[in-house]
């Protein structure tokens, strides 16, 4: 670096208008104030340089690295920030030794920021755990994903989580003013003319992320000709110009949370449910087969026998999206979701099968009754295996006798209900429970 570099690199001009922009002050921040509002927990903290190890959770752009960024403004100890996705564990570890140092020699503490914390392994989140249980750190981590999901219990109990909620248009709103008023940091120094429209597309474009916002409006700013006077105006057509459609990320939690959407909308709502599916696989990028395996067995554990129909639905949209594929499938996909949400609900089968498994663990080991057992060789009845009746040589094809083990004899696992076509079998189960008691 040279002496003339210097100065290009420290004017304030010379970088992005978001990185210029980005708050120094709780004051400056934007959103996030059920956390950082007037008399919060964390602002208290942060205010009185006291923050102890926490967890930031939010979706990309919810402003988890900026509030660090504050916390690092705020604090007289000494600020380090690593990311997790090229930092080794020797970095924790040298981070850790040099803290130590400060702590027993100057009595000054260390913070840690650990950027897109859910990128570390195990091995290297265990890495931090004694230096955070022995405050040899304040450890702030940040992540995107399910904390649950993706850090150590262990790191998770010693870390105060906050979950950060995605920002709106209106918080996109505010920066892009603040940055058109400000002359020093911001776009005040141009004689701009941004019309209320264009602002409000950018704002909606950008989904909440401030950042992409301020690009946009820095873009369409620098890149639009000045009129004769110096002015610039940026109309709906040049913001159009300046952003596009974002591209939705999903990690992880996100397509957990989108399938379990889906799963619970196949529940109760057919607008919902093809929601979540067309979301998923439009905006998110997710496999449509994720969906149909889900659906199949929602037809089983959701429908059942109130309508086998939706069963067939759902195992003919899966073949259909193997033989036609992605986008036509689309249509047969939604009908088959629209028929199955459509459909009467009995969860009959997923009971009876919780019902069994709780009897098989109290039963233990379970002996197949003699009449039962196999006697398709010579000697079977010198054994005892004799005295079972063939249900078709009785009327109505069925007769009554012991099928479970000695230890479940006279159990009833599977009770139909009155939804569809189930109530048939439940008609059909009351009518021998009757003729049984007649004997």
């Amino acid at each position: 670096m040279d002496l003339f570099s210097i100065g290009a690199e420290t004017e304030p001009r010379s970088r992005r208008l978001a990185d210029r922009m980005r708050p120094e002050t709780l004051d400056e921040y934007i959103g996030q104030e059920h956390i950082v509002g007037p008399g919060k927990l964390l602002r208290r903290a942060i205010e009185g340089d006291t923050v102890s190890s926490i967890l930031l959770f939010g979706p990309p752009g919810s402003g988890k690295t900026t509030l660090a960024h504050i916390i690092s403004k705020k604090t007289e100890g000494d600020y380090v920030r690593l990311n997790a996705v090229d930092a080794s564990v020797k970095d924790v570890r040298e981070v850790i030794d040099r803290a130590e140092d400060n702590k027993n020699l100057y009595g000054r503490k260390t913070i840690l920021f650990l950027d897109e914390v859910h990128r570390f392994n195990s091995a290297r989140q265990d890495a931090l755990l004694p230096a955070v249980e022995k405050g040899i750190i304040v450890f702030i981590g940040a992540t995107t994903e399910n904390p649950y999901h993706s850090i150590n219990g262990a790191l998770l109990s010693r870390s105060t989580l906050f979950r950060l909620h995605a920002l709106t248009k209106e918080h996109s709103l505010i920066a892009m003013r603040r940055a058109l008023a400000d002359p020093v940091k911001g776009l005040g120094f141009m004689k701009l003319e941004v019309d209320e429209e264009a602002l409000l597309h950018i704002a909606a474009m950008a989904n909440g992320d401030i950042r992409r916002a301020l690009t946009a409006l820095e873009l369409a700013a620098v890149t639009t000709p000045s009129r004769e006077d110096g002015t610039v105006r940026v109309t709906l057509e040049i913001a159009e110009e300046s952003i596009r459609q974002p591209q939705v990320q999903a990690d992880e939690s996100t397509q957990y949370d989108v399938l379990s959407a889906f799963h619970k909308s196949v529940r109760g709502s057919s607008d919902a449910a093809l929601y979540w599916f067309l979301y998923a696989v439009e905006r998110l990028g997710m496999d449509p087969m994720t969906f149909l395996r889900r659906l199949t067995v929602a037809c089983s554990e959701d429908i059942g026998l109130a309508n086998p129909q939706a069963m067939v639905q759902a195992v003919s949209a899966m073949e259909a999206y193997h033989r036609i594929g992605w986008p036509e499938a689309k249509y047969i996909i939604a009908q088959a979701i629209l028929f199955a949400v459509e459909s009467p609900k009995s969860n009959s089968i997923a009971a009876t099968i919780g019902r069994m498994m709780e009897a098989m663990d109290t039963a233990g080991t379970s002996e197949v009754p003699m009449h039962l057992r196999d006697a398709h060789y010579s000697g079977a009845q010198k054994l005892g295996h004799v005295g079972y009746r063939y249900p078709h040589d009785y009327p109505g094809h069925y007769v009554e006798q012991q099928y479970l083990p000695d230890k479940l004899h006279g159990t009833i696992f599977y009770e139909a209900t009155e939804q569809g076509m189930e109530d048939k079998i439940r008609q059909n189960q009351e009518r021998r429970r009757r003729q049984n008691r007649a004997r």
